[in-house]
C-alpha cells in the first residue's frame, strides 16, 4: 500500500510538471449523466451521429481500459456511471500526456460529443480533459467489493462509490425524509427545533448521555426526546407542529437499536389518539404507496401487506391472550412477580411494576406483532406522559405501532393536567429509587407551563430509521444510518 500511495504521489508530482493546477477550484458542467442518458439512452448511433452539441460532465474514474493511443474509462458521479472515450488525436500530446498520469479512483473533467460503441454502449467522445483530484488509494476491487460490514459501515464513503444497494437505501431515506415533510407541511403542520442539550433528560424513559458546559459549570443531557418542549410550544398556542429530531439514548446496539437515532414527532391541539391512530395509516399508506411497487414490505423473508386499517389490540389483553396469565394475577403486583419467578426462574426480576409488565410483553407478545398492529391502551404504570384512558384510570389512551416485530411509533392524547403529572412524575422518582433507572425525573419547568393550561392534543413519535429499514429491505438499522455508531478500532 505504501509502494501504490507512493507511486500517485509521484505521477501528482508529475501533473504539476506539466503545468496542471492540482486541485482546481471548480469545473463547469452543462449535464449530469443520468440526464443524458435520460436524453439520449435510446438514440440510434446515426441519429447521435447528428447531435453537435458538446457536453461537459465530470465524475471519478472507476474503470480503464488502455488501448495504445486510446483508451475506455468509466466515470462515476456518485449516481450513474457513464463510458467516456479518449483518443490520442483529440485531445493531443498534452491531454495524452495527462491521461496516461490518472488512475482509477481520480476525478477528471471532461466535454465533448456523443456516440455509440460497436457494442451499443452510449460513450462521450473526449475532446479536452481536466484533471481534478487524485486518489492515492486503490478503489475496492471491482467484483467483490467490500465484503466486510462493519468496513462497510467505517469506511462509508468507500460503500457509497462500490454499492448501488447502498446508495438506493440512502435514496429511499432521502425520499422518505422529503415526502414525511410534505405529508405535514400540506396539512398545515409547521416545522419547529426544539434543544439538543437539557438540564433534564426527559421526554422517554431510557438512560441519557451526560456531557457538562464548562461556562455555565452545570451538566447537561443530550435529549432522549423532544416532546416536553414541544408540548411548552402547544401552550404557548402552536396548534400544529413536528420536529424531525436526533434523539440520543444510552443503551445497547443491535439490528434495530442505535444510540443515535433519527424521529419526527407532530402534535396537534383539540384532538386525541383516534385520530392520530387514523393519521398513522395515511401516512404508511401514503408512503407504501410511493416506496414500495405492490404495496408489500419484504423484510428478513416476510411479506408484509401495508394495508389499513390495521389491527388494533390492547395492551393488557394482549399479554393474556400471549402468555394464558390471570387477569388478577397480570394487574397485581406481588401475584405478577410470583407468576415471573416460577416461569421465568433465571431472569432477573424487573424492580417495578411497569418493568414486569414490559417483560411480559416483550416476551409474549412483541415477537408475534409482524403484521402492521397498534397495540392499544397501555397501563399508567408505564406511560407517564399519557392521558387517563376515559373508561378505565388503570390505563392510558396510548398506542404503539409494530411492523415485523418492532415498535415503529408510540402516540397518545396528551396528559395535560398538571396535578395528575406532578404525581406521574413523582410515581416516577419512586420507581427510580426501586432501580429503574430509566424513569423519568420530575421537570419542573414543564410543569410550570402546563400550569398555564394546555389544550386537549394527541401526540406522537415515529421511529425514520425503522421505517426506512422496512420500505428498504435493509436488515440492520447499520445499513440506513450514514454512520452509525461503531467501537474504535484503536
Amino acid at each position: 500500500m505504501d509502494d501504490l500511495f507512493t507511486a500517485r504521489k509521484e505521477k501528482l508530482q508529475k501533473l504539476v510538471e506539466l503545468g496542471v493546477d492540482p486541485y482546481p477550484y471548480s469545473f463547469e458542467r452543462n449535464e449530469s449523466f443520468s440526464g443524458l442518458i435520460a436524453r439520449f439512452g435510446d438514440t440510434p448511433a446515426e441519429e447521435l451521429e447528428k447531435v453537435t452539441e458538446v457536453f461537459r460532465l465530470a465524475g471519478r474514474i472507476v474503470g480503464l481500459r488502455e488501448m495504445g493511443k486510446s483508451a475506455f474509462l468509466h466515470l462515476f458521479d456518485g449516481v450513474t456511471r457513464l463510458q467516456i472515450y479518449v483518443r490520442k488525436d483529440k485531445v493531443g500530446d498534452r491531454g495524452f500526456q495527462i491521461y496516461k498520469l490518472l488512475d482509477i479512483g481520480d476525478h477528471v473533467g471532461v466535454s465533448g460529443t456523443l456516440f455509440r460503441t460497436r457494442t451499443g454502449e452510449l460513450t462521450l467522445l473526449v475532446g479536452e480533459l481536466t484533471f481534478l483530484s487524485k486518489s492515492f488509494h486503490p478503489l475496492p476491487e471491482k467484483w467483490h467489493g467490500l465484503q466486510d460490514k462493519e468496513l462497510r459501515y467505517r469506511l462509508r464513503f468507500l460503500d457509497l462509490i462500490d454499492s448501488e444497494e447502498t446508495r438506493r437505501i440512502f435514496r429511499i431515506r432521502i425520499g422518505v425524509m422529503k415526502s414525511i415533510r410534505r405529508f405535514f407541511d400540506q396539512r398545515g403542520y409547521s416545522e419547529v427545533e426544539t434543544p439538543m442539550m437539557h438540564p433534564i433528560p426527559g421526554g422517554a424513559s431510557a438512560r441519557p448521555f451526560v456531557t457538562h458546559h464548562n461556562a455555565l459549570d452545570i451538566d447537561l443531557y443530550l435529549r432522549v426526546a423532544p416532546e416536553l418542549y414541544l408540548k411548552r410550544l402547544m401552550v404557548g398556542g402552536m396548534e400544529k407542529i413536528y420536529e424531525i429530531n436526533r434523539n440520543f439514548r444510552n443503551e445497547g446496539i443491535s439490528i434495530n437499536h442505535n444510540p443515535e437515532f433519527t424521529m419526527i414527532e407532530f402534535y396537534e391541539l383539540y384532538h386525541d389518539y383516534h385520530h392520530y391512530i387514523a393519521l398513522t395509516e395515511e401516512l404508511l399508506a401514503g408512503l407504501a404507496a410511493e416506496f414500495l411497487s405492490d404495496g408489500v414490505m419484504r423484510w428478513q423473508g416476510k411479506e408484509i401487506p401495508i394495508q389499513p386499517p390495521f389491527r388494533q389490540v390492547p395492551f393488557m389483553g394482549a399479554i393474556i391472550e400471549g402468555s394464558g396469565i390471570a387477569a388478577e394475577d397480570l394487574w397485581d403486583e406481588e401475584r405478577l412477580k410470583g407468576w415471573i419467578a416460577r416461569h421465568h426462574p433465571a431472569v432477573e426480576m424487573p424492580p417495578t411494576f411497569g418493568k414486569m409488565l414490559e417483560l411480559m410483553f416483550d416476551e409474549y407478545v412483541e415477537p408475534g406483532l409482524q403484521q402492521p398492529t397498534f397495540v392499544i391502551d397501555y397501563p399508567k404504570a408505564i406511560s407517564p406522559l399519557a392521558k387517563s384512558h376515559r373508561h378505565d384510570a388503570r390505563l392510558t389512551e396510548r398506542f404503539e405501532f409494530f411492523i415485523a416485530g418492532m415498535e415503529i411509533a408510540n402516540g397518545f392524547s396528551e396528559l395535560n393536567d398538571p396535578i395528575d403529572q406532578r404525581q406521574r412524575f413523582e410515581a416516577q422518582v419512586q420507581d427510580r429509587a426501586k432501580g429503574d433507572d430509566e424513569a423519568l425525573w420530575i421537570d419542573q419547568n414543564f410543569l410550570f407551563a402546563l400550569e398555564h393550561g394546555m389544550a386537549p392534543a394527541a401526540g406522537e413519535g415515529l421511529g425514520i430509521d425503522r421505517l426506512v429499514m422496512l420500505l428498504s429491505g435493509a436488515a440492520s438499522i447499520k445499513e440506513v444510518i450514514l454512520f452509525p455508531q461503531l467501537k474504535p478500532e484503536r
